[in-house]
């Protein structure tokens, strides 16, 4: 990769790490779901300007479904009912060891010897999370949480049918698929009053929040990340990824004075341990067959 591109990618995993602290002081104002919709709204703005891509609409509002609404509703939720932004973040990124998971029995894709064994140093740091559940969050959060990465799992597996397509042009377009219906949700959960109501009282923090969310994060660092994927093999970008929990855990330290006991700090960084042995397994594997 050139350096300018290596720039892009720490730039990328750098706004989706701060994502995680704008997304906890909008929920601060926004109940999850219409925090999750004006998100996606805003990042749906292109669609007035680009065209649909040539994809079908069942598999256009499956990709959407899994890749954006499941993945950041639940995200949202968790938070909201108290899971640590730190915390969600290492949370959300193992979705790589379901996908690897999934693509076992979808695709027969079995996993390399390096692989397994950081799906294995994963588990056992999800497990030692789960040790600290129901201290200062419920078991119900976590376990709402847990639906992110296993929906963000699904969605990059979906993904793989929409081949060939402006990787812009797609996002904006998942990103509209997924704010209709989330709207609508907000309007039968909470109410059409108190949801215009809080559209209409909405701070300045707030909103700045949801500019930055929809416009920076989704739209933008999304777009910048596909065409990486795009210019590069993935064993290549991927690994960028992994800087995604420790910018949130570190932000949300600061913001939110976050402290983590010894046991979810030594399960989060095993879990990041256990996706760093999956993900960089990727790069060694095309050397071993060269050699």
């Amino acid at each position: 990769m050139k350096p300018a591109d290596v720039c892009i990618a720490v730039l990328v995993a750098v706004i989706w790490g701060l994502a995680f602290v704008a997304s906890r002081m909008a929920l601060d104002e926004l109940q999850p779901a219409l925090m999750t919709a004006l998100r996606f709204a805003i990042a749906a703005v292109p669609c007035l300007f680009v065209r649909k891509p040539n994809v079908s609409w069942p598999l256009l509002a499956a990709i959407s479904f899994t890749l954006f609404l499941g993945q950041f509703l639940s995200q949202a939720y968790g938070i909201a009912h108290g899971v640590p932004v730190g915390l969600s973040s290492v949370i959300v990124q193992s979705q790589a060891l379901f996908t690897i998971g999934f693509a076992v029995i979808a695709f027969r894709e079995w996993p390399t010897p390096m692989q397994a064994v950081g799906i294995a140093i994963a588990t056992i740091g999800l497990l030692m999370i789960c040790g600290t559940v129901g201290y200062d969050f419920s078991v119900n959060a976590f376990a709402v949480l847990m639906i992110s990465p296993v929906s963000f799992a699904i969605g990059n597996l979906l993904l793989r049918r929409a081949q060939g397509v402006p990787m812009f042009d797609l996002f904006a377009w998942l990103c509209l698929t997924s704010a209709v219906p989330l709207f609508a949700l907000a309007l039968v959960t909470d109410g059409v009053a108190p949801t215009f109501h809080a559209l209409i009282h909405m701070s300045l923090t707030t909103l700045l929040c949801m500019l930055a969310l929809g416009g920076i994060s989704t739209s933008i660092a999304y777009w910048l990340w596909g065409r990486l994927l795009r210019d590069h093999p993935a064993a290549q970008v991927v690994p960028f990824a992994l800087l995604v929990p420790f910018v949130g855990s570190a932000a949300s330290s600061i913001v939110f004075s976050e402290k983590f006991g010894p046991l979810r700090l030594a399960g989060m960084l095993t879990v990041v341990g256990g996706i760093a042995v999956m993900l960089l397994s990727r790069r060694l594997r095309p050397v071993a067959k060269l050699a």
